[in-house]
């Protein structure tokens, strides 16, 4: 008998536990529930679900959350597709709005066809793999290693190489999600409005001939295009030519004409990168002979 009175007492307490402790879980959920409004999960089926972080935000999701809010604007995500952004304008009741383009753009124009190698790289064909072997043989050790790392990064086939060993970033294509900016091992990629048209393609802070010897295209510190730019657009810091983006209205083709070695250019979206009148030709298209 007494094994029964056990048995219904522990039954009778685990009953009352349980209840308590619905008990305090009703309540936690009514004291501690956020709303979350359901126009969220309708947004985020809108968006493209690549969740890039070229927005600037960690995904979109976060991104369907700051459209609620009014933080963002549609036309803000450049992945998505115009006609998507209007949608979703519309479905907010708000302008698509959304900040100018950025696209990608790299510090070089060193291609295997101007650039000297003294080794020939055999490894793995990574530019991760060659900047820990020696740089892979290339003689600058700023230029780009040309093993695509970033053409295989770009979700987006905004990247091709070039027959020389150079990427080529298509603009249109580009999202700006900054995936070729982390995966370069020698930071030549970084994002940028797609109204920054002067552009110093170059990362080689050696001065005159000791940069060109290794380069032929490489920035000599010769400081004509800052003389030739409007004041303050164009500076040589540690013997590089560095441009002034927030003096961007007032940038040029003056600053490039002189350029002996065509390291500072003009980018132009029908015709490519325009060098200046004075920079030597580039006749070479095949690889240069490795120079040991």
């Amino acid at each position: 008998m007494s094994m029964l009175n056990n048995v219904a007492i522990a039954g009778g307490f685990m009953a009352g536990l349980g209840l308590t402790l619905a008990s305090v879980l009703a309540v936690a959920n009514r004291k501690l529930y956020v709303y979350e409004d359901p126009r969220i999960d309708e947004l985020e089926e809108m968006l493209p679900a690549s969740n890039c972080g070229a927005c600037g935000q960690a995904g979109c999701r976060p991104f369907a959350e700051k459209l609620i809010s009014g933080e963002v604007e549609p036309g803000e995500c450049t992945v998505n597709s115009v006609d998507n952004a209007q949608l979703i304008a519309n479905f907010l009741g708000v302008d698509v709005g959304g900040a100018e383009k950025r696209v990608a753009r790299l510090a070089c124009f060193g291609g295997d066809n101007v650039a000297k190698h003294h080794a020939h790289y055999e490894g793995l064909p990574s530019c991760h793999a060659a900047a820990q072997l020696g740089g892979g043989g290339k003689g600058c050790a700023w230029g780009c290693l040309g093993l695509a790392d970033c053409e295989v990064s770009c979700d987006f086939d905004a990247i091709s190489m070039a027959p020389n060993r150079l990427p080529l970033v298509d603009t249109e294509l580009c999202t700006a999600c900054g995936d070729c900016v982390d995966i370069c091992p020698r930071d030549l990629f970084s994002l940028h409005p797609i109204s920054h048209r002067l552009w110093v393609a170059c990362q080689n802070p050696l001065f005159g001939d000791e940069a060109e010897d290794e380069c032929a295209v490489a920035c000599t510190a010769c400081e004509r295009c800052a003389v030739d730019a409007a004041e303050g657009v164009v500076a040589i810091e540690n013997n590089l030519a560095v441009v002034n983006y927030e003096l961007n209205d007032k940038a040029s083709t003056d600053a490039i004409q002189r350029c002996p070695t065509g390291a500072i250019v003009w980018l132009d979206d029908k015709h490519g990168p325009q060098r200046g009148a004075k920079a030597k030709k580039v006749v070479r298209q095949s690889a240069l002979p490795i120079n040991q």
